[in-house]
Protein backbone atom coordinates (compact mmCIF):
# COMPACT_ATOMS: atom_id res chain seq x y z
CA UNK A 1 0.00 0.00 0.00
CA UNK A 2 1.35 3.57 -0.86
CA UNK A 3 0.61 6.02 1.96
CA UNK A 4 1.16 9.65 2.42
CA UNK A 5 3.10 11.11 5.45
CA UNK A 6 2.41 14.11 7.58
CA UNK A 7 4.81 14.88 10.19
CA UNK A 8 3.61 17.72 13.32
CA UNK A 9 5.92 18.74 16.19
CA UNK A 10 4.00 19.87 19.39
CA UNK A 11 5.35 22.17 21.86
CA UNK A 12 6.10 20.54 25.27
CA UNK A 13 3.05 23.00 26.49
CA UNK A 14 0.59 20.61 25.05
CA UNK A 15 -0.10 18.17 27.81
CA UNK A 16 -1.08 14.11 26.47
CA UNK A 17 -4.64 14.76 26.39
CA UNK A 18 -4.65 17.64 24.40
CA UNK A 19 -2.60 16.16 21.99
CA UNK A 20 -4.54 12.79 21.89
CA UNK A 21 -7.78 14.97 20.89
CA UNK A 22 -6.11 17.22 18.41
CA UNK A 23 -4.84 13.83 17.07
CA UNK A 24 -8.35 12.03 17.47
CA UNK A 25 -9.96 15.05 15.26
CA UNK A 26 -7.74 14.90 12.56
CA UNK A 27 -8.01 10.99 12.40
CA UNK A 28 -11.87 11.25 12.45
CA UNK A 29 -12.39 14.87 9.68
CA UNK A 30 -9.14 13.96 7.70
CA UNK A 31 -8.34 9.99 7.85
CA UNK A 32 -4.69 10.24 9.43
CA UNK A 33 -3.89 7.15 11.67
CA UNK A 34 -1.19 7.49 14.09
CA UNK A 35 2.57 6.01 12.39
CA UNK A 36 5.03 6.95 15.16
CA UNK A 37 5.25 9.35 18.58
CA UNK A 38 8.45 10.57 19.94
CA UNK A 39 8.81 12.34 23.21
CA UNK A 40 12.09 14.50 23.42
CA UNK A 41 14.10 15.21 26.82
CA UNK A 42 12.54 18.96 26.23
CA UNK A 43 9.22 18.13 26.37
CA UNK A 44 8.29 18.43 22.41
CA UNK A 45 6.45 15.47 20.52
CA UNK A 46 7.22 14.62 17.34
CA UNK A 47 4.37 12.85 15.93
CA UNK A 48 4.22 11.14 12.32
CA UNK A 49 0.86 10.85 10.32
CA UNK A 50 0.26 8.95 7.56
CA UNK A 51 -3.00 7.72 5.17
CA UNK A 52 -3.67 6.07 2.20
CA UNK A 53 -3.40 7.73 -1.23
CA UNK A 54 -6.28 7.69 -3.28
CA UNK A 55 -6.79 9.39 -6.43
CA UNK A 56 -9.96 11.98 -5.37
CA UNK A 57 -8.11 14.83 -2.97
CA UNK A 58 -8.68 14.86 0.42
CA UNK A 59 -8.70 17.51 2.95
CA UNK A 60 -5.37 18.25 4.65
CA UNK A 61 -3.89 19.13 7.98
CA UNK A 62 -5.37 22.18 9.91
CA UNK A 63 -3.12 23.78 12.76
Amino acid sequence: MDYEYAPLRLPSNVDRLTAAAQLAIQAEFSGWELARVRLYRDGTRQVMLRRRRVNQPQPGLSY
